[in-house]
């Protein structure tokens, strides 16, 4: 009896581990306008940018074979979030940003794994489906971010609406969800091949994402009923 109700417990917050994820997420998008305005503002930013990473890893239930990796490629994100260091075409820099894109496109691949093995679609199921999007779009920023390193002028920002004239971290978060939701990122314009490659593909890849995953899983969607949770 003991057992069924802890084993009941642990099912209970492993079906909630995509709804914290998306919290956090949430949090970070809110929290990275403040990170460098104020200390306060600074400090909430790490601790909830880092345990975002912390809960990623957990949401995704990486298998052991793979925890190791994981972690690994976990530690130059960790570094981004507490040190929120500027990109530079620094080789650290550039390493850094390879290898927090790798944790970023690993994490997005496991939890989309999840989401098609449901069996139905159920409101976690959502949820992970939601997380994956937003993850994509911190993955883009890094990918903008790596552009910019290697060519410092791939992209333009207006100095009649920006505060600075190099894009950092936010900057490139900011063009990433605007370019994916096709809302655009105002004053900010990408001017290499490259940058508008990568633009073009987001946008197209986030119209796909929400039309046809989200959309589809929303639609197939039942809320659990009392005899399903007995």
């Amino acid at each position: 009896m003991v057992h069924a109700i802890q084993s009941k417990r642990e099912s209970a917050h492993k079906g909630q581990r995509f709804l914290l994820l998306f919290v956090f997420l949430l949090a970070t998008l809110v929290l990275f306008p403040y990170a460098e305005a104020s200390h306060v503002g600074g400090y909430a930013f790490r601790v909830i940018g880092s345990i975002a990473i912390v809960v990623s890893v957990y949401a995704a239930n990486v298998r052991r074979s793979m925890l190791i990796f994981a972690i690994v490629l976990a530690i130059p994100a960790l570094l981004e979030r507490i040190m929120l260091r500027e990109i530079s075409e620094s080789s650290f820099s550039i390493f850094n940003i390879v290898l927090a894109l790798g944790f970023e496109v690993m994490i997005v691949v496991v939890i989309l794994r999840h989401v098609f093995a449901a069996e139905r679609p159920t409101s976690e199921t959502i949820f992970g489906a939601l997380c994956t999007y937003l993850l994509m779009g911190f993955s883009f920023a890094s990918i903008y971010g790596l552009v910019a390193a290697f060519q410092p002028n791939a992209f333009y920002l207006d100095p009649h609406m920006n505060l600075h004239s190099v894009p950092d971290r936010f900057d490139f978060i900011y063009y990433s969800f605007g370019t994916m939701t096709s809302l655009g990122a105002t004053g900010i314009t990408p001017v290499s091949s490259q940058a508008r490659s990568f633009s073009i593909f987001e946008a197209i890849l986030g119209v796909l994402y929400l039309a046809v995953l989200i959309t589809g899983l929303i639609g197939a969607y039942r809320p659990r009923t009392q005899a399903d949770r007995s």
